[in-house]
């Protein structure tokens, strides 16, 4: 499993909060067999600069050296892929274009099979939310194995949905610990829940 994410630059406030996130989360996605890569338009020499910085706020402390940076000296290589955003390009500003260009930041996961299982884009003045990323892959690696599918708000651990494809008495065999149907108010009966497998 891999996750891409992309920023504008080096050096802006709100991208440095989230590498430093990503640092502290690192053994969370490693339990998870996720990789991932930090994106962004600037040279290698920033990036090694760039890493070393101590996070502020709540993350005081972790370093952001636990990511692979990608540089690129090439700023095709991103507009070709529509991952950065080409306002953001020559501006000059690394306080924090989000605040006068507004470009955004995109997430990206792939499974094994080499394929976007999930994208995600985020206004360049709005921190990603890791926990949420961490709750995708989480139901992501659980959907590809099994045959269900999460419910909204699921957190490891809950109830899942068994999905629609599979005939009553085949989940009944599939998921030994009992499969419960929610009574609906049009009376049918296609919202079945079991326990996390």
């Amino acid at each position: 499993w891999g996750i891409l994410f992309s920023h504008p630059r080096d050096f802006t406030p709100v991208c440095t909060t989230e590498l430093g996130r990503a640092a502290k989360l690192a053994s969370e996605f490693s339990k998870r067999n996720v990789k991932m890569i930090a994106l962004s338009i600037d040279s290698v020499q920033d990036h090694l600069c760039w890493s070393k910085v101590q996070c502020v706020g709540r993350h005081k402390g972790s370093l952001c050296c636990c990511l692979a940076l990608k540089g690129s000296t090439e700023q095709s290589t991103g507009l070709e892929r529509h991952i950065l955003n080409p306002k953001a390009y020559g501006t000059g500003d690394v306080c924090c274009p989000a605040l006068t260009l507004s470009p955004s930041t995109q997430v990206f996961i792939f499974g094994p099979d080499k394929k976007l299982k999930l994208s995600i884009l985020y206004p360049a003045s709005t921190g990603r939310n890791f926990d949420e990323i961490l709750r995708v892959v989480d139901s992501l690696q659980l959907t590809a194995y099994k045959k269900v599918a999460t419910p909204v708000d699921w957190k490891c651990g809950d109830s899942v949905v068994v999905v629609p494809t599979i005939p009553d008495e085949e989940a009944k065999k599939l998921f030994p610990k009992g499969v419960f149907t929610k009574d609906l108010p049009s009376g049918k009966k296609y919202l079945r829940y079991t326990p996390q497998p």
